[in-house]
């Protein structure tokens, strides 16, 4: 079967920096900054994250009782699917049914799932070791595919369904494979990303205590990619869908096509449980892979990448060290940036979260700042667009994460074109 081509029909956003595609753009375009205090990390010696703000879970179609049962991971992922779905207009049942819902699938992973609901559940069998106040929804609310499950039922998607955990990378592998299910035949379409809700007080104990998180007082400057002032990166919260869908089927159907996904690359460090491999070559492999997939011809591609960019002293000088590996002499003409530095870390949802910048990025010729880069690192030389957007008619994007274990995944896009 020749393989086909892939298209993004839809996408959806939940995030620190807005709760829908044109706020969450609009605001990384203008560099603002979704991280601030939180009240309930003041004893704490972290004390702010990315949080989502004004969540609504009733706008996005959940009902109370619902969402009285829920971890927020669930709901948040449940909000951004609901968008994407309305977004590419797929239908699955009744006299629009469009799509047979046996080639409709679902992938959405998150990193460490249900992670309020573990802590309370597991404070009362601390508690009372009998274990007789644990809820009996403990198990289906913590579960970390629980998400893509109700997002199947929601939209009668009984396809493919997977939960992909690599921490970090988690949204971006479950792109990936989307694509090569759509590519290869195995789905029409595929609702593909990503959700975390982990910036909870342990949480925050856990990373803090690991060394891991900016200590920063002043929230607006405390997540600073690629700065020689990064203490570690910032927790933030949220999801991202995407719906995948063969070209074909969405031509068949008249669907809006936001962009085209072209290429996936997927390698392991094999080298730590949390550290980078510091000389980039894993790393740098997943990114020739998506490269390669996609066509990428330095001669003629005007280069974008959304990079990791935790703003962590080791992260970001591997991840230097891979562009050049990966690129060569080219690292120094792309554009990179990291919006990170805007919404806080989402975990599992920041792969997915990264590829609709990336892929509006295309659309709009303007790469997002990596905001607050007033000292960069001079280990970190390459043209990570400090402080404001740049106007720049890009061919290409990839997004890349890298994830504890050593997870790496690459996301190649490109304008859509017939």
């Amino acid at each position: 079967m020749e393989p086909k081509r892939v298209v993004i029909t839809g996408m959806g956003i939940i995030s620190s920096v807005g709760n829908d595609l044109d706020t969450y753009w609009k605001n990384l375009v203008d560099g603002v900054c979704g991280i601030d205090y939180v009240e309930d990390f003041k004893d704490m010696p972290v004390t702010i994250a990315g949080k989502v703000k004004d969540f609504d879970p009733e706008r996005y179609d959940m009902d109370k009782a619902f969402v009285r049962k829920q971890d927020k991971f669930t709901q948040f992922a449940m909000a951004a699917a609901w968008q994407a779905m309305e977004a590419s207009g797929l239908k699955t049942e009744g006299e629009e049914m469009n799509i047979d819902p046996f080639r409709l699938g679902v992938y959405v992973g998150s990193g460490i799932g249900g992670f309020e609901i573990q802590y309370r559940e597991t404070a009362k069998m601390v508690e009372d070791p009998t274990g007789k106040w644990v809820s009996p929804l403990f198990i289906p609310t913590m579960i970390s595919n629980i998400a893509a499950g109700h997002i199947a039922i929601k939209h009668q998607a009984k396809g493919p369904c997977l939960d992909i955990v690599t921490a970090c990378a988690t949204s971006s592998h479950c792109l990936g494979e989307a694509f090569r299910a759509v590519r290869h035949g195995y789905a029409d379409a595929i609702i593909a990303g990503g959700s975390e809700h982990a910036s909870i007080p342990i949480g925050v104990a856990g990373f803090a205590n690991a060394k891991a998180l900016s200590r920063a007082t002043d929230p607006k400057y405390a997540s600073l990619p690629f700065n020689a002032n990064r203490q570690g990166f910032v927790m933030g919260d949220g999801a991202a869908v995407l719906i995948l869908e063969s070209l074909d089927h969405a031509l068949a159907r008249g669907a809006k096509i936001y962009g085209e996904m072209v290429g996936y690359g997927n390698t392991c460090d094999a080298y730590h449980a949390t550290a980078p491999r510091p000389d980039g070559s894993t790393q740098a492999r997943a990114i020739q892979l998506a490269l390669e997939e996609a066509g990428f011809d330095p001669e003629k591609d005007n280069l974008y990448i959304n990079a990791h960019g935790t703003g962590t002293h080791l992260n970001d000088i591997a991840e230097t060290i891979a562009y050049k590996v990966a690129l060569g002499d080219y690292a120094y003409k792309a554009h990179i940036s990291s919006i990170k530095s805007m919404t806080g870390h989402m975990f599992g949802a920041a792969g997915a979260a990264e590829a609709i910048a990336t892929i509006l990025a295309l659309r709009d010729g303007i790469i997002p700042p990596t905001i607050n880069l007033d000292c960069p690192d001079p280990e970190c030389d390459l043209d990570y667009t400090p402080n404001v957007a740049v106007k720049s008619d890009i061919t290409i994007g990839i997004s890349d994460s890298l994830g504890f274990g050593g997870h790496d995944a690459c996301v190649a896009f490109r304008k859509y074109s017939e």
